[in-house]
């Protein structure tokens, strides 16, 4: 860490010289992920030295998932690096070997800890069953409107936002200046119906905060940052969350930049244990990036083409729908990109109870443009599907690779008990990395074990099932009715190569027969 950080300095004075924007907000970048990552080591110093015997399952997977959001938060600062040119770009070609040769030892001197379960799932007794009960850090105000279903009053909110000057205030940041730092209480901000074009950020300092809107369809936060017009897939987030507990509800997050400006991130999510409950995120390359720590969505959307699920978060989507959208010429659409860097890592994406789909402009080019379940953005990417309808445009392969070999004998795949006509898995690739998983490998994936969900969900008002979901191959047919997208036809981005078209419920139920093609791939930056 120490070697990027030094090098980042030592090249500031060349990127002046040089003039190139994207390796300069690298290096801003690179500076901001260096003060997380140390965040993370000292928090797992912090809960060292204040470890009691009878909390040491959870200490430790708190130490995990600290410990994995820092060699994320690390990863991240050299990704920005990629790409870049001259003096600069072998220096930090220079400070990345050195630093994964130091992270290689300080990965080897893990295993003095010995954490068994499935690569790398710890198996630790940390299940709580609290039922209906309301973390300590809720006050009352705040477990009533979390535990409220729908109907929030502006009286229940902290601040209210309205664009129409019946709240305090008329933008999103202007509430942000007032949200208190570092408290242990929550802190909602009601976002009335509108769609607000503005970049959001909340701060590591901004804990317990919650935003409610008044429906995915309603509420909506618009950007249109991407990686062409010279900014890092890091700093194009419509919406960026940093501060731990964050809750987000019946909210819409767009990223309008189109497919032709490549990845134009709609979410970025740091926060851990946060939740998202009916609300939606739209883009196209890179929607979502689940970056790290715990998280938990239900009932959510996801569109896009190229890996717009990814990053190396652990987290459970539960009833949510994956949207694809039509690409670009000649690209396939791949839907998760997981990056976990280490086996140690305690990372991964669950899928449970999901609905695959595709849009209508997407299904008119199914044929050509090929989606899989996902392909592996790093060496030890995880992913698992389970009760989940898969439509019969996802190829019968399943799975894509990323670049030759890359990954396939590391990663960590599996399929359980899904539904529909592309759930065959007859055809399969067949890597060393795609796992069979016992019942008992299978329950350590749920979300009251894997994330710890028992610990942090109940009691926020959001739907749970902490275990398996009893398969039911009629629920996955269609697609919610309240999954609409909203209608961005009187504000298309600014380069007018893309806006957010309806949702379409999934069609079709043959396998597709088209020959295999040329596929162009856009790698990350």
């Amino acid at each position: 860490m120490k070697q990027i950080t030094d090098a980042a300095k030592r090249s500031q004075t060349m990127m002046d010289l040089q003039k190139d924007p994207r390796t300069k907000m690298a290096l801003d970048q690179c500076k901001e992920l260096m003060d997380y990552a140390l965040g993370e080591l000292s928090n797992s110093f912090e809960e060292l030295g204040k470890l009691e015997f009878h909390k040491l399952d959870e200490a430790l997977i708190n130490l995990r998932i600290w410990l994995s959001a820092a060699i994320s938060h690390e990863e991240t600062c050299l990704e920005g690096f990629q790409g870049t040119q001259g003096s600069a770009g072998e220096t930090m070609k220079s400070a990345e070997d050195r630093y994964r040769a130091d992270a290689q030892r300080a990965s080897d001197h893990q295993r003095d800890v010995e954490f068994r379960g499935t690569d790398g799932v710890p198996e630790l007794n940390s299940r709580r069953l609290l039922s209906q009960e309301v973390p300590s850090w809720v006050d009352q105000r705040g477990r009533r409107l979390l535990q409220a279903a729908e109907g929030y009053s502006d009286a229940k909110a902290d601040i209210v936002v309205a664009q129409d000057g019946s709240g305090q205030y008329t933008t999103i940041n202007d509430a942000m200046k007032h949200v208190p730092k570092k408290k242990n209480t929550t802190f909602v901000i009601h976002i009335k119906a509108g769609i607000y074009k503005e970049y959001v950020q909340v701060n590591r300092s901004m804990t317990h905060l919650v935003f409610i809107g008044d429906g995915p369809d309603k509420t909506i936060i618009s950007g249109s940052k991407n990686y062409k017009d010279g900014i890092t897939t890091y700093r194009t987030a419509t919406v960026a969350i940093v501060g731990d507990y964050f809750i987000a509800k019946n909210i819409g997050f767009v990223n309008t930049a189109g497919a032709i400006k490549h990845q134009a991130v709609a979410v970025r999510v740091q926060s851990d244990e946060s939740i998202f409950f009916n609300c939606r995120f739209d883009g196209y390359q890179d929607t979502l990036y689940a970056h790290s720590h715990r998280q938990f969505y239900r009932d959510c959307t996801i569109s896009g083409t190229i890996d717009f699920l990814f990053g190396d978060a652990a987290a459970v989507f539960q009833n949510c729908t994956l949207l694809v959208r039509k690409p670009l010429p000649n690209q396939a659409c791949p839907i998760t990109a997981h990056g976990r860097k280490d086996v140690r890592e305690s990372t991964g994406f669950v899928f449970q109870g999901c609905t695959i789909a595709g849009e209508p402009d997407y299904l008119a080019v199914k044929e050509t443009s090929k989606a899989y379940l996902g392909r592996p953005w790093k060496e030890y990417s995880r992913t698992i599907i389970m009760n989940t309808f898969i439509p019969d445009f996802i190829q019968p392969q399943g799975w894509q690779p990323w670049l030759g070999n890359f990954g396939l004998d590391t990663l960590f795949y599996s399929e359980v008990q899904n539904t529909g006509p592309g759930a065959d898995l007859a055809n399969r690739v067949t890597w060393p990395g795609i796992k069979t998983l016992s019942d008992e490998e299978i329950l350590s994936f749920t979300p009251d074990q894997y994330i710890q969900g028992d610990v942090w969900i109940p009691g926020k008002g959001v739907p749970y099932t902490p275990g398996l979901l009893a398969a039911d191959p009629n629920a996955a047919t269609t697609i919610p009715s309240d999954s609409a997208a909203p209608d961005f036809s009187s504000f298309s981005d600014t380069s007018g190569a893309g806006s957010v078209s309806p949702a379409a419920a999934p069609e079709g139920s043959t396998k597709s027969a088209s020959p295999e093609r040329a596929v162009t791939m856009v790698l990350k930056d």
